[in-house]
């Protein structure tokens, strides 16, 4: 079985990575590469780490051209643009795994609050959100098999909802969290910005987008919400790590009234959750994740830990921004809607050091 695939927006980190991943898979094969901004370009030119590797034109976007050659595009363009672009490619039917935000948030009108500007402008294509599935394979696994769209979340949501979401499915912590998270600066992007310049950022760790003003607040919110089965609350800070990928995510909540407040009773609700899961492993014995542990992998670490004297519940997640925070989980949602095996092409351990 071959699966052949189109990437859409192929000039940034994400469009890097998925041709790193894709480049090695054992059935997926990447017939067309797009990209605005390097059109006219080869990879290996945009990416000298392709030489001697991968060899191929880079073009400007076209709808028809994609469909001609491709069952599955993959597409990583700024938010808003992604969306016109799916639409395109689904009127001529193909098979969209969409990395920007444009299909995550399923109420229009939320996402109009965060990303239409101050305007509000509405979503681009709202008749294809009913449509679009989220991207989380630990908790949408059926869902994405069967999906026309899919949702590749955001990595930090990515890492808070693993680290916690079993923890409120199974009713043992309130749905009102606190968030602290560290990312590399790979996660703002490719295009330069003073915040992520070596001399200003390599010396020091700072949080922005505070008190609910990034916007992977609502999808955590979101998603946090559905696994408790009632509205949650979120405060998400976000820091700015100097080193180039990795996210470490700590989930603060507390037990729910009535539950049995010991370690045992956290630690087995994760491991319950995660224990036939291929990429998510529940850490024990007071191990910690370690952004170190899983860099280059589609691998993710969690654990929890009961603080007996603060009467709280942390819980924590370790993942590669790059892939399992996005290129790496698109490509294993690839495979769920190829019937391939979940596994292809990303069942390697992480590099270290």
């Amino acid at each position: 079985m071959s699966i052949p695939v189109a990437i859409v927006g192929a000039s940034g980190y994400t469009g890097a990575e998925l041709l790193r991943l894709l480049s090695a898979h054992p059935t997926a094969r990447v017939t067309r590469v797009f990209a605005r901004r390097s059109a006219g370009a080869r990879v290996e030119d945009v990416f000298p780490q392709f030489r001697g590797a991968l060899s191929m034109p880079i073009e400007a976007f076209d709808a028809d051209a994609a469909a001609g050659a491709a069952e599955i595009a993959f597409t990583a363009l700024p938010h808003g643009d992604s969306a016109e672009a799916v639409a395109a490619l689904r009127e001529r039917g193909v098979v969209v795994i969409d990395l920007s935000a444009d299909f995550r948030l399923r109420d229009a009108e939320v996402y109009a609050r965060w990303y239409g500007g101050e305007e509000r402008a509405p979503h681009p294509a709202p008749a294809l959100l009913g449509e679009a599935v989220y991207g989380l394979p630990e908790r949408y696994r059926d869902d994405i098999a069967g999906a026309g769209i899919v949702a590749g979340p955001g990595c930090y949501p990515t890492a808070a909802v693993l680290a916690v979401a079993p923890l409120l499915e199974a009713g043992l912590v309130e749905p009102d969290v606190v968030i602290d998270a560290k990312s590399g600066a790979s996660g703002a992007g490719r295009s330069p910005s003073q915040a992520t310049h070596l001399p200003e950022a390599g010396e020091g760790v700072r949080p922005y987008k505070i008190a609910g003003g990034h916007r992977h607040t609502p999808e955590i919110v979101q998603e946090m919400g559905l696994a408790a089965g009632r509205a949650a609350k979120v405060l998400f800070t976000p820091h700015l790590l100097p080193m180039s990928r990795g996210l470490l995510a700590c989930v603060y909540a507390r037990p729910t009234p009535g539950t049995a407040e010991n370690q045992a009773v956290f630690e087995d609700a994760l491991a319950a959750a995660y224990a036939h899961e291929p990429f998510v492993t529940a850490l024990s014995g007071g191990a910690c994740p370690d952004t170190a542990h899983v860099r280059g992998s589609n691998r993710a670490h969690v654990s929890v830990r009961y603080d007996e004297a603060s009467g709280r519940v942390l819980a924590m997640c370790a993942l590669d921004n790059l892939v399992k925070g996005a290129s790496g989980q698109a490509v294993q949602c690839m495979n769920l809607m190829c019937g391939a095996e979940e596994t292809a092409g990303l069942a390697g351990a992480g590099f270290f050091p």
